[in-house]
């Protein structure tokens, strides 16, 4: 039933009844002529279709005969199908052919017809007989034969008429064989059937109604109620009999679904008898039927009303409510019935109480009421004030708050209500606002909101009215009150009224914007009061955004109260809602010109006017507006837009420079987003944009009115926010900008005397205004400080020294506090001065006065600040005038001595003020510092960053805080001391090459602390300096491959940074770093650091340093594999450590120049010294790692490598490494390590002793042997080739080496391993110890010419031993190795070796150790063959020994 009633519109469209022309009919005399008639005329239909082969023009005649006008209803319809000929077309498959109609019974007609119109029969047909022969699925045919219809105009004949007829009959007939859906769908079929047969439709409708002795089904009922409502005015002449039918059946209803069809046949003919009344007046229609129409109608109401208002079922009230009020409608427009009709309104406003779903109450009271005003029948006493009461209560029921379609429909109640009885109804709305509830309150604004809306003359007159009663409640607590007085003026601004006093209820739209604005700043709101807060203010801009100003007036209606609300700060928000009113505004005006004044010439009243705003205040305000640093630029936009609007306004000479230079701020507003927009950036634009607007104004006073209107808004403004010191900026420009020096001055000396700098931003308010104003007024801004300080020195010692002591400090403090003020006030006063004008007064009067006020018996770090930032802001304004010439800062030494004095004593508080970029910038200047100067800074500011603790820091820093209110720059992160660090080291560099040294040097004792923040801290600033090391020496590699002659370490500028081009260090210039091997060796060792940050900045460093390293050796740079491998250095296993470290070594250590290679050693050895035990393996692998890369490159450097690991050998927890090193070396060098080892002489120490028995415990150590074997013998023959008149000191110093490299031969051979190897090396290694042995016989002391008397005391305790024994006890060791115990123990009884030690027994001996070699197997012709070379030899100590070596060998 609901989808039915949904296809059947409510109301017929005016077309349909534009072009329905009905039948002229009488009433009979009574009900009963009705009933006779009709049934008449039904039952010549029936005739007509019982006969299927007479044509249908008879068919028509008939029905005309019974039916007067049916014929011209029928032409009717015809001619509203031609005129709708576009939506005959059934589908693309219509030809336009024609062919000859047939009749019903196949036979073919004579002529022929449209092929459109022959397909649609051929369709319907088709159609049709699928139904007779029940094939396929019914419900879908019906639907594809109801899209047919719908496009028919007749073509069918009244035969297949009949048959269509019959089957949708027998299908809305049957019982249980058919479902509901296919009902539903032949009732569809029907009224679709009736557009262009409706007589015949209606017809077999009447047969089934008239039934007698039975309730007509269900489907018969629907589908009269869809002809009625499809067909209103064609059923007309059908109501009598229909009614009556009806009236018959009504005792005979049983069910509910029969009771809510019959209630919707009655619903649908009543609203078309309705729609009848409506149209008489536009149709040749009798107006003497209403009466008539009332007495049918009346009975069945009657009836309804008695037995069915107390219906349960919901469905049942829905229906019955809907039949009720559309019978009412009938009965209201007969005033014999009007009164029994009011009766049941009672009822009808009680259904709001009894159904659930009261959208149904309230459709049906609307349709009542727009009856009532249709019919205009004035509502009775008192029940105007029953509807909007049940209308109210509807609107303020918060337990079942109606939804926005029936919000409108209670809305539409009212407005019915009020066309009739106005003044009933604002009262009692009126009354609604004075009290109650929030609900009904609300609900109260929401029926005026509507009402204002309305355009009934009526209420044009109650506004006023209403607007005063709105007026009382615009100051409710209630956020939701709030928010539906907003509603209502959104309403009321919209209606187009041109009342005064209707647009002055603008000016609560920014009031309210204003409080919920306010609130949302101040804070401390609960989460739902910010939202409402925050709903509310975005419908203020909304309302103000929506007003409509093309309408004739609104100019002079809304200028004025528009425009006064521009310059309040309060009303900031507005603005762009604000903006866009008012430039429509000004284009009105400038279009309409002169006609403007003829429409509301009593619109501005003098006092209006007065109120409005000065041009300097628009200007004002608009620029703090535009600069202001919102999230998004629509704001800033629209104040410069609103500005352009109003140029004429403001000043008649800003018309051409704005034209220009606004757009260009628009044009950069558009380009930025909300993230990359920079509001200093914008902010100096804006200020610019002030500076270029003020220029063309010639008018002194008018720049003076500007000052004194930005002064007040100044005054006015919050302290410490952003407005007021945008307010103080472009005060400073506009006094710039004002030719009137007097008062110039004059507002310098109120800024600097009425300004309390104890809070920082007051202070920063007036240096900006001072500062500013110097950019056109420097000599006189200037002298007016410098006099103003000059007085508040001379009255400061008296006033900080008199007074309690509470008194005192407290003078102490603002004189402080104005002082750093000063001092920072002569910096912006530099940094704004002419460039031209600023050298002759920066030394002795800006620069001067500033250290003269720096200089308090106790400085508190506000004036610690102040000096740092004023010092840095003079050096950068001296290095921004560009060339100076010959100029020097002569109190340059001694504003670094006062921060290098202060860094020593404070080391936080520099680090946190930024006092190293004062120093940085100050360094730039003549006259450059000396290299003293330059170590003495570096140090000092390495210790202030490296040395404090975390600890320490953490507390300086709540100690900072405490002091400066929370508003330091770099109170980000403890990080920015060493970032600041860096940059003061760059420009060291830069200034001077050989600063480089002094920097690895400083950076070397703090890379190697024990301590790891400090080696932390210094890594992060050697990574800064290497990398703009790197950065530097790239841009010169691509900029100047080649050095420019003539270039000097030092350029010819004013300062280093004039020279972007210059190097700062021997890598950058091209050539090799000398501290490369150092740094490598440093660096390399802190990849095992403790800290994963050290690490990676250790590896970062190496990084930058093989890149630059790698330009100067032309190798292919290891930087890419070394930045892959530092991932490895965040793990934290310490095995991939060691891994990761030792692979970076591989990579570093091929890079490192020979020449250097002791400088690595060195380093690495020294950071051994800081180390626990544990992390000693992974620091002593880089020196592994390079002995072994960098086997080939060390070869010279050698002995200096053994020479710095044998010195710190005396560290016992790192022998087992050093001596491990050493080993190396041997392996890939022995013949240098072999020499250095002879060269530390005798007596060998511990150390000497056990690193010769490490090499003999070597798998080498045989070569070691030999190679000393080989060295014994060089020895001896250099020995023999020293003839008796050779020097005696050459003989001295030969005999010395043999012996030390006898002791290495015993040590060696102690440790020895390999017996065979060492009796084959006999042959050589014997005959050299027995020769020396022989020639050092009857000595006893070998001493070599000395060079001092330590030396002489060491060899004689070398030496205490006679030289001979120490060969015999080498030969002995040997032999004991070599042989069995037995011939030791047979050597040792025959007293060989005291024998071979006598002189005159030495031939003996060696006859007896030749015959116990000979015995024991050692002796070979090997052996024989290096003695007998020697049996000519003139020394006769030798013969002796050869002659008993041969005896020997002949026994």
């Amino acid at each position: 039933m609901q989808r039915d009633q949904k296809r059947c519109p409510s109301s017929v469209p005016s077309n349909h009844l534009q072009s329905c022309h009905l039948p002229t009919f009488c009433w009979g005399p009574s009900q009963r002529d009705e009933a006779s008639c009709s049934y008449q005329a039904q039952s010549k239909v029936k005739a007509l279709r019982s006969s299927p082969s007479q044509p249908r023009a008879r068919a028509q005649g008939n029905l005309d005969t019974y039916f007067p006008g049916t014929k011209d209803m029928q032409r009717t319809d015809e001619e509203r199908g031609a005129s709708q000929g576009g939506s005959v077309a059934l589908c693309s498959c219509v030809v336009s052919q024609s062919r000859p109609a047939r009749s019903e019974d196949g036979d073919r007609a004579p002529g022929t017809v449209p092929a459109a119109v022959a397909t649609f029969a051929a369709v319907g047909t088709s159609l049709l007989k699928r139904l007779q022969d029940n094939e396929g699925d019914r419900v879908e045919t019906y639907r594809e034969l109801e899209s047919v219809l719908q496009g028919d105009d007749g073509c069918w004949t009244s035969g297949v008429v009949n048959r269509l007829i019959a089957e949708v009959s027998s299908d809305m007939r049957a019982a249980q064989a058919v479902t509901g859906n296919v009902k539903t769908a032949a009732s569809d079929v029907l009224v679709a059937l009736a557009r262009s047969h409706f007589h015949f439709v209606m017809s077999e409708l009447q047969s089934h109604l008239r039934a007698m002795g039975k309730v007509p089904d269900e489907i018969v009922l629907l589908t009269l109620g869809k002809m009625a409502c499809s067909y209103a005015l064609q059923c007309i002449p059908f109501v009598g009999m229909t009614l009556l039918a009806l009236r018959t059946m009504l005792s005979r209803v049983r069910s509910g679904r029969i009771l809510r069809a019959v209630c919707s046949v009655l619903e649908q003919w009543s609203k078309g008898v309705n729609t009848y009344f409506g149209s008489r007046e536009q149709r040749p229609f009798p107006r003497k039927g209403v009466a008539r129409f009332c007495e049918a109608i009346y009975p069945v109401f009657c009836y309804t009303v008695v037995n069915w208002l107390d219906c349960k079922e919901e469905e049942d009230k829905q229906a019955v409510l809907g039949a009720v009020a559309a019978m009412m409608g009938v009965l209201l427009h007969a005033e014999q019935r009007r009164e029994h009709a009011w009766e049941q309104l009672p009822w009808l406003l009680h259904q709001y109480e009894e159904v659930r779903d009261t959208s149904w109450v309230t459709k049906s009271l609307s349709y009542v009421l727009e009856v009532l005003e249709g019919a205009q029948t004035p509502i009775p006493q008192g029940t105007a004030l029953a509807i909007s009461t049940a209308v109210h209560r509807q609107l303020s029921d918060v337990t079942q708050e109606p939804g926005p379609a029936h919000k409108a429909a209670l809305s539409h109640c009212i407005v019915l209500q009020a066309r009739m009885c106005p003044e009933e109804t604002v009262v009692f709305l009126h009354s609604q606002l004075s009290g109650g509830s929030v609900a009904g309150r609300v609900a109260a604004l929401g029926l005026l909101g509507a009402l204002a809306h309305s355009d009934a003359p009526a209420m044009r007159e109650k506004l006023p009215q209403v607007v005063e009663a709105v007026q009382s409640v615009c100051n409710d607590p209630s956020a939701q009150v709030r928010r539906a007085v907003l509603e209502f003026i959104r309403e009321l601004l919209s209606s187009g009224s041109q009342s005064c006093w209707a647009w002055d209820v603008v000016g609560h739209i920014f009031v309210e914007f204003s409080r919920t604005s306010g609130r949302l700043v101040a804070g401390g709101l609960l989460p739902w009061e910010t939202q409402e807060d925050g709903a509310l203010g975005a419908l203020c801009m909304d309302i103000l955004g929506s007003l409509d100003v093309s309408l004739s007036g609104m100019t002079k209606l809304l200028w004025p109260r528009l425009l006064q609300y521009v310059v309040p700060a309060q009303y900031s928000g507005m603005l762009i809602p604000l903006s866009r009113c008012l430039r429509a505004l000004v284009e009105r005006r400038e279009r309409a010109g002169c006609r403007e004044e003829e429409e509301e010439p009593d619109a501005m009243d003098p006092q209006e006017q007065a109120r409005l705003p000065a041009p300097q205040a628009l200007l004002a305000r608009l620029l703090v507006v535009a600069a202001a640093p919102y999230a998004s630029s629509e704001r800033a936009a629209a104040a410069l837009q609103l500005l352009q609007a109003l140029h004429s306004r403001i000043h008649r000479a800003l018309g051409a420079a704005w034209a220009t230079e606004i757009p260009l701020l628009l044009q950069y507003l558009a380009g930025k987003t909300e993230s990359s927009q920079a509001s200093a950036e914008w902010e100096h634009r804006v200020l610019k944009f002030l500076r270029a607007s003020l220029e063309p104004i010639e008018d002194k006073a008018w720049t003076v009115g500007l000052i004194q209107e930005l002064s007040q808004q100044l005054g006015s403004s919050a302290p410490g926010s952003w407005e007021k010191l945008f307010l103080c900026e472009a005060l400073g420009t506009a006094l710039a900008a004002c030719r009137d020096l007097r008062h110039v001055q004059g507002q310098v000396l109120r800024v600097l005397q009425e300004t309390k700098p104890v809070e920082l931003s007051e202070a920063q308010g007036m240096i900006s205004v001072v500062s500013r104003a110097a950019e056109s007024h420097f000599h006189l801004v200037l002298d007016t400080v410098t006099m103003f300080s000059a007085a508040f020195t001379r009255g400061c010692f008296y006033q900080t020294s008199t007074g309690w002591k509470v008194q005192r400090r407290q003078k102490t403090e603002s004189a402080q506090a104005v002082c750093a003020a000063l001092m920072r006030t002569y910096g912006g006063i530099a940094l704004r001065a002419p460039k031209e004008q600023l050298l002759s007064r920066v030394d002795k009067e800006i620069l001067g006065n500033i250290l003269r006020l720096s200089r308090a018996k106790q400085r508190d770090l506000q004036l610690k600040l102040a000096l740092v930032q004023s010092i840095t802001e003079v050096s950068c304004a001296i290095q921004a005038v560009g060339d100076c010439g010959s100029f020097e800062l002569s109190l340059k030494q001694e504003a670094m001595r006062t921060l290098l004095d202060w860094i020593k004593g404070e080391p936080w508080d520099s680090l946190v003020c930024g006092v190293f970029q004062a120093l940085e910038e100050l360094s730039k200047l003549r006259p450059p510092l000396s290299r003293e100067e330059n170590r003495n800074l570096l140090a000092v500011c390495c210790r202030s960053v490296f040395y404090p603790s975390k600890a320490q820091m953490n507390k300086g820093r709540k100690t900072v805080r405490a002091a400066v209110n929370m508003q330091l720059p770099h109170m980000a992160e403890a990080w920015r001391g060493m970032e600041d660090l860096g940059h003061l080291i760059e420009t060291l560099l830069e200034a001077e090459e050989s600063c480089f040294d002094d920097v690895v040097h400083v950076l070397k004792s703090w890379l190697t602390s024990a301590k790891e923040w400090e080696r932390e801290r210094a890594l992060c600033v050697c990574a800064r300096v290497l990398g703009a090391c790197k950065e530097r020496s790239e841009l010169t590699a691509a900029l100047l491959p080649a050095p420019l002659p003539g270039m000097g370490s030092r350029a010819s500028g004013c300062w280093g940074c004039l020279r972007p081009l210059s190097c700062c260090s021997p890598l950058q210039r091209g050539r090799p770093c000398e501290q490369l091997g150092s740094l490598v060796g440093l660096l390399g060792t802190l990849t095992s650091d403790c800290l994963a940050t050290s690490r990676q900045r250790a590896c970062i460093c190496l990084g930058y340093l093989l890149q630059m390293q790698a330009k100067t050796m032309k190798v292919v740079p290891q930087a890419d594999e070394i930045r892959c491998l530092c991932e490895g250095l965040n793990s934290p296993d310490a095995k991939t450590l060691v891994e990761t470290s030792t692979k970076i070594a591989k990579a570093v250590c091929k890079c490192i120049p020979p020449a250097q290679a002791t400088d690595f050693v060195t380093a690495v050895l020294d950071r051994l010294l800081h180390i626990a035990p544990t992390g000693a393996g992974a620091v002593w692998k880089w020196v592994f790692v390079f002995l072994v890369e960098c086997r080939k490159e060390i070869l010279q450097e050698v002995p200096k490598i053994l020479k710095t690991l044998y010195t710190y050998m005396q560290q016992s927890t790192h022998r087992p490494f050093l001596f491990h090193a050493v080993l190396l070396l041997s392996h890939f060098h022995r013949e240098p390590v072999i020499s250095s080892l002879l060269q530390k002489g005798l007596p060998m120490d511990s150390d000497t002793v056990e690193l010769w028995r490490s090499l003999g415990r070597r798998t080498f150590g045989i070569q070691v042997l030999r190679c000393l074997v080989e060295k014994l013998n060089r020895a001896r023959n250099n020995h023999l080739r020293t003839d008796s008149s050779a020097c005696e000191r050459h003989s001295r110093q030969t005999a010395l080496e043999a012996v030390t490299i006898t002791r290495a031969i015993s040590e060696v051979a102690l440790a020895l391993r390999s017996m065979e190897e060492l009796r084959q090396l006999l042959p050589h290694l014997l005959p050299s110890l027995l020769r020396w042995a022989s020639e050092t016989l009857g000595k006893e002391r070998l001493l070599s010419p000395v060079s001092s008397w330590r030396q002489l005391f060491l060899e004689g305790q070398v030496l205490e031993e006679k030289p001979c024994r120490i060969f015999l006890s080498a030969i002995e060791l040997v032999l004991g190795k070599c042989m069995e115990q037995k011939w030791m123990r047979l050597l040792m009884n025959q007293a060989v070796w005291a024998r071979l030690e006598d002189p005159l027994a030495h031939p003996e001996g060696v006859r007896l150790l030749s015959s116990v070699l000979l015995h024991a197997g050692l002796i070979s012709p090997h052996l024989a063959k290096n003695l007998l070379p020697r049996l000519d030899s003139c020394s006769v100590k030798l013969q002796l020994t050869r002659l008993t070596s041969a005896s020997g060998r002949g026994a």
